[in-house]
């Protein structure tokens, strides 16, 4: 692994720029996770004392919201560090894989929350209690400049890996949440109509639900090592024929080591003329290949066109 694992996939994000990604790197993550952190820890404090003292569900289902927001965060957080373990003999892969299961852990337990939610926002859509709208819409707004600041910590890396989407897209839709929310408290605050406390707290759910669905099946699609979406089987096999020498392709599997690293195995039917210079060669042209469709670990098997594969899937 490590021969061309590691540093070749470095070396190349800094030779190739262009049109290349760059690695997130970690130290702008891990701060940008650990701003994210204290700042909405700050705010479910906030929120929390707020909502008891004003009755108000809007808020406490935005605290509920923004406090799985802090655990995705610190999640993946540690995720990120977990990839940086060195692999060893009896994981040797290292800990990458974390940051999948991660993403799907958040995904589910953002699923549980908001059914706990419903629950009481439907009970309370039946029986609305009077609430301060002009306290919640302070509070709320306030939301939207801790949750916009959040987002922006996230959006230079969100392209790379899919917990860092999840994470900006977590801050983006919360600031959405919260403008819901002033508007609501604004419009309770002149008009008492309490239920709307209700449905904007439905509201919310329903947008978290829908940018939770998408983690939740790339997530699973991920765990059942699924060809990761930034990948184009077809590209890949096409790229790899056209190539001077390659036979066939065959026994070709790719999946997710990481949220942001990819993985390729492959048997490959070579021309029976090549020296084994000459496969050296190929093989290293592959691999280069490859990274450029997101592949940066790829295995290859080699066999010479006389006397390829002779099972069913050739």
């Amino acid at each position: 692994m490590s021969d061309h694992g590691h540093h070749h996939h470095n070396e190349e994000h800094h030779h190739h720029g262009g049109h290349h990604h760059h690695a997130p790197t970690l130290t702008n993550l891990n701060r940008a996770f650990i701003m994210g952190i204290v700042l909405n820890s700050a705010f479910v404090l906030i929120e929390v004392i707020a909502g008891l003292a004003t009755n108000s569900l809007a808020l406490l289902t935005d605290a509920g919201h923004n406090l799985a927001d802090v655990a995705a965060l610190a999640l993946s957080l540690v995720a990120f560090k977990l990839t940086k373990v060195k692999a060893d003999k009896y994981f040797t892969y290292g800990y990458s894989k974390t940051t999948i299961l991660v993403t799907l852990v958040n995904a589910v337990v953002l699923l549980i929350g908001i059914g706990g939610v419903g629950y009481e926002a439907i009970h309370r859509l039946l029986k609305p209690e009077p609430t301060d709208g002009s306290t919640v819409a302070a509070v709320a707004a306030i939301g939207i400049v801790i949750n916009t600041l959040s987002a922006l910590l996230f959006l230079r890396d969100k392209d790379h890996d899919m917990n860092v989407k999840g994470a900006y897209l977590h801050m983006a839709s919360d600031a959405v949440v919260s403008l819901g929310v002033v508007i609501a408290g604004i419009i309770i605050y002149y008009t008492r109509l309490y239920w709307l406390d209700s449905v904007v707290s439905l509201v919310i759910m329903v947008v978290i639900l829908y940018g939770t669905w998408s983690l939740l099946t790339d997530s699973l699609r991920l765990s059942l090592d699924a060809v990761p979406r930034n990948v184009d089987v077809d590209k890949v096999k096409a790229g790899m024929i056209k190539m001077q020498g390659v036979a066939g392709i065959h026994h070709i599997h790719i999946w997710a080591l990481s949220t942001t690293t990819n993985a390729l195995t492959a048997h490959i039917v070579i021309d029976e003329t090549l020296t084994a210079v000459d496969e050296q060669a190929l093989k290293d042209k592959i691999k280069h290949e490859l990274e450029h469709q997101n592949i940066q670990h790829a295995t290859l098997e080699t066999e010479r066109g006389d006397l390829a594969c002779k099972t069913e899937e050739c």
